[in-house]
Parts: C-alpha cells; sequence; structure tokens
C-alpha cells in the first residue's frame, strides 16, 4: 500500500504547490477552442511506436538466448508495463517480465536480466545525448539551474525551505527504489540456476544478430519519445514558436525528472519542463498550461494502450509450463 500511496501523495503535494491559484478558467478556454487538437492527434502514433520499437527490441535481446516469444505478447507485455507503472511507480519492468513469462514460458529471471540490459543501454543514450545537449545549450543549463536552486555558487542560499522539502524527498524516493531494485535482484539471486539465467539475459546483447537493428530500434525509441513530445508544441501559439531545440533541452531535462518514482514522473516532469520553457521565453501561466494538458493526455494514451493490452492478454492461452506450474501450486 506505501508503495503506491507515497509515490501519488509526493505527486499530488508537487502539483498542489505549482498550481495554487492558478487560473482554470484559462485552461478549460484552452481545451475548448484555442488548442490544435490536430498536432495532439499527430503525436499520439509516436507514443506508440516508442513503446513498439522497444518491444521489437526487447525481443531481438531475447533472441541470442533461444528464445522466440511472439511479437504480440511483447508488445503488450510492454504496453501493460507502462501502464501498470502509473498505479505503483517502477513496477511495470518486473511485471512485463511475468507476462513473458505467463504467455510465453521464459524464464522470469532471464526476462529480467534482458531488461536491466536494455535499461543500460538506455541509460546510456540519454548520457550521450544530455552531454552534447549541455554543451550546445550550456548557458540555459546555467540558468536552470540556477533558477532550481541548484546553481553550485548558490546552493545553500538560493535554496527556500519548500525547495530542500522537495529535493530531500526526491532523493528519498531515488534511494528507496534502488533498495527495493536491489532486494529483488537478491531475491532473484538465490539459486545459482536463477543467477545463470539473469546473467545470460544482461550478456545477451553481445550476441545480438543485426547489431545495426538493434541501433535503428533505439534511435527508434527515443526519436519516438522526442516526436510524441515537440509535436504537442504546435497546439499552442505560446509554444509553437519555441523550436525544436528548446523543446529538446525542455525534453532531455524531462528524462531526468521522470527517474523521480512518481506516476509516469507526475510532479517533478511538470515542474522541470516548465522550467525550461519559462526559461526560453514561455509565460508562467503559459508553460504551467502546456505541461498539464500534455502530461494529462499523454498519460491517457498509456491507459488506453494498458486496457488494450489487458483485454488482448485475456484471450491469450499461457503457456504449458505456466499451466503446469500454476496447477502445481493448486494442488499443494
Amino acid at each position: 500500500m506505501l508503495k503506491v500511496v507515497a509515490p501519488l501523495a509526493f505527486a499530488v503535494a508537487v502539483l498542489w504547490w505549482m498550481y495554487r491559484g492558478f487560473p482554470w478558467d484559462e485552461l478549460m478556454q484552452a481545451v475548448r477552442s484555442d488548442m490544435r487538437w490536430e498536432w495532439m492527434w499527430l503525436s499520439f502514433p509516436f507514443g506508440i511506436s516508442a513503446q513498439a520499437f522497444r518491444a521489437l527490441r526487447w525481443r531481438q535481446v531475447l533472441a541470442p538466448m533461444g528464445l522466440r516469444p511472439r511479437l504480440s505478447t511483447c508488445l503488450h507485455a510492454v504496453f501493460f508495463s507502462y501502464f501498470s507503472s502509473l498505479v505503483v511507480p517502477r513496477s511495470g519492468e518486473v511485471l512485463r517480465c511475468g507476462v513473458l513469462h505467463r504467455y510465453e514460458g521464459i524464464s522470469f529471471s532471464r526476462g529480467v536480466g534482458s531488461v536491466v540490459t536494455e535499461r543500460v543501454v538506455d541509460m546510456s543514450m540519454v548520457a550521450l545525448f544530455s552531454l552534447a545537449t549541455v554543451l550546445t545549450q550550456l548557458p540555459v543549463f546555467i540558468r536552470f539551474l540556477g533558477e532550481t536552486g541548484l546553481s553550485l555558487s548558490g546552493f545553500l542560499q538560493g535554496f527556500t525551505a519548500t525547495g530542500y522539502l522537495v529535493t530531500a524527498v526526491c532523493l528519498a524516493f531515488i534511494v528507496i527504489t534502488g533498495i527495493v531494485l536491489f532486494r529483488r535482484l537478491d531475491f532473484f539471486s538465490k539459486t545459482r540456476e536463477m543467477v545463470n539465467d539473469f546473467m545470460d539475459g544482461m550478456l545477451s546483447v553481445r550476441r545480438v544478430q543485426r547489431p545495426w537493428l538493434f541501433i535503428l530500434y533505439s534511435v527508434g525509441i527515443w526519436v519516438s519519445y522526442y516526436l510524441h513530445f515537440y509535436l504537442a508544441f504546435f497546439c499552442f501559439d505560446f509554444t509553437a514558436g519555441v523550436g525544436a531545440l528548446a523543446a529538446w533541452v525542455a525534453f532531455v531535462v524531462g528524462c531526468f525528472a521522470v527517474l523521480v518514482p512518481t506516476p509516469n514522473g507526475a510532479g517533478p516532469w511538470h515542474f522541470a519542463v516548465k522550467t525550461v520553457l519559462v526559461l526560453y521565453g514561455v509565460g508562467e501561466t503559459d508553460a504551467a498550461l502546456f505541461v498539464l494538458i500534455v502530461h494529462t493526455l499523454q498519460t491517457l494514451l498509456i491507459v488506453v494502450l494498458g486496457l488494450e493490452a489487458m483485454a488482448a492478454l485475456a484471450f491469450t492461452p499461457p503457456a504449458a509450463n505456466s499451466r503446469a506450474e500454476t496447477t502445481q501450486e493448486l494442488t499443494q
């Protein structure tokens, strides 16, 4: 229960702090008449393609171990993982391995190892294009650090009591998440077979066939994520002229903000992206309105895909060995 309530409460607290005194009539006006919905609809396919590329890459990582899960199962497992993380942050990675085990009979620990490998690749890519972004937009990042109270020169003086509290809670969530993941990995390593399966999953990326395709899938994931975010800028007059580079900076900062385990990054993502938009000349109210609408609609897309995955999996027969294990558990 704490895993559900604590992240949700923190997200609500940050959002309340950001939107206290917000002119909600402007939100309704923007949604009803000012927003160009065609751009939002155009962005949705890229939100879907990002998850589709992830499913394709995951299937490719599993192939060197002699595992050939159905693409539909991998795709629905990814859809379901994003959806479940809205309820319990960071639970999706474990649950999608459970889906693969139930419906394809693939070793759970091998699945976890392959997911860990994927995350290492993703974090490496984020680190690379973040470094490139910082180097090309250094003045903006210096201003961003100053605006958020993180500048090295004025760290202690610039932080308000609220800033200290938000930062402390964010760090606490990250530490707790790390401890939980460590304990899960410790649980997985209780037997030699599970350790071998886990390591096999992690190292499978070294043996992937057609490495160029693996790279293409990886690039496709992040290009899709970016376009899913950037095309939403054209929904409003006040963000349409911000520019692709400014949107990229906001995207990179948002990637780090979602590391705080709240539902789909709610709260920290709003705060970080809004701050970047303000630095690029978007008004405070307009920036707050943009992040609220975009995050809400993109989260609704995750919900729709998750519900579709649940419906599809309900009509998918489980793997034979998974049925046997379930029967054995019921008879014990």
